[in-house]
């Protein structure tokens, strides 16, 4: 193929990404960076090797014989006893290996693209914090890390486990793909493991029929509300959780779902009680009556887990919120 061709052919795929873009941020479409990230790295990738392969050393015999012409014509020129035009061979190679614009939005993104894939992929993956259902513990507008390898490590797009590592424990704080709806992405706190039984009745977290210890803490300023709520101290897994009661709220689950192994769970008006199945966590907002969760919705499959949250790296609205959090 010809520069004109694959200029042309660029500027088409171009397009559609971009459009795709702009589809997706209108909310024509549903996207998936995952598969879009992952198509950026397949096509620039091509690029790639048919710039190593192809176009740089064609580009290279091309400088070669623009160089072996110069030095030609300032021979003949001599041999004619005219004074030779001075030749930049230095500036003429430079000028004919530069890219086209079409390889350098492509070949020349392509490591870029695919340090950003595999640091995405496999090890950390950054999220923003949209809800106060985390409050105290995160806030709204935190710009959190998520550990992507910490419980195994998952083939992009497909999300199947290739390495085992750590499984999730009571009081992690993990990013999961929401079960009703795959293309979302929550946080919420594990409060339940397969096997457990996990009751939360008149506010009062028990777990195996062992009430979660906890005292109470300061009461928490909501300035979103403009109003104080009682806050206590809970030890989950052996982690210091800061949760958050509204005394206001009634004890009972509204709007239940219906979900998978709904029949595990027990619904009164005190609240609900539920047995964990195999493959599956029960998760809940440290900010207990603005969180919806595990009570409503059910359980996270294990391979909707998409890692464990342990960092802000960043919220632009308050910089003493960078930092590490259980």
């Amino acid at each position: 193929m010809n520069d004109q061709t694959m200029a042309t052919l660029t500027g088409v795929v171009l397009a559609a990404f971009a459009g795709y873009g702009a589809a997706w941020a209108l909310g024509v479409v549903e996207g998936n960076f995952a598969v879009l990230l992952l198509a950026a790295v397949l096509i620039t990738g091509v690029y790639w090797v048919a710039e190593k392969l192809v176009f740089l050393p064609r580009r290279r015999a091309a400088a070669d014989a623009a160089c072996a012409q110069a030095r030609q014509r300032v021979a003949e020129a001599a041999r004619a006893g005219v004074a030779p035009e001075p030749v930049d061979e230095a500036a003429l190679r430079q000028r004919l290996l530069q890219q086209p614009w079409w390889l350098d939005w492509t070949a020349g993104l392509f490591p870029v693209i695919v340090a950003v894939f595999v640091l995405r992929s496999f090890l950390f993956e950054p999220f923003k914090i949209p809800s106060g259902s985390m409050i105290p513990t995160l806030q709204v507008g935190d710009l959190i890390l998520v550990n992507k390898y910490h419980y195994g490590v998952r083939l992009p797009v497909v999300n199947t486990k290739v390495v085992d590592n750590h499984t999730p424990q009571r009081g992690d704080v993990i990013v999961f793909r929401f079960p009703p709806k795959p293309s979302l992405d929550y946080i919420k706190r594990v409060v339940g493991v397969p096997g457990d039984e996990v009751a939360y009745l008149n506010k009062q977290l028990t777990i195996n029929g062992q009430p979660v210890p906890r005292v109470p803490a300061p009461d928490y300023y909501d300035a979103d509300a403009m109003r104080y709520r009682k806050q206590f101290i809970e030890v989950l897994g052996g982690k210091r959780v800061h949760t958050l009661v509204d005394d206001e709220q009634p004890p009972f689950v509204p709007a239940v779902g219906d979900f998978p192994h709904r029949d595990q769970c027990r619904y009164s008006i005190e609240g609900v009680v539920c047995r964990v199945p195999p493959g599956h966590y029960f998760v809940m907002g440290d900010n207990r009556d603005n969180s919806l969760d595990s009570r409503f919705w059910g359980f996270v499959p294990e391979d909707h887990i998409v890692g464990r949250a342990f960092l802000v790296w960043m919220n632009f609205g308050d910089l003493s919120r960078i930092g590490r959090f259980e």
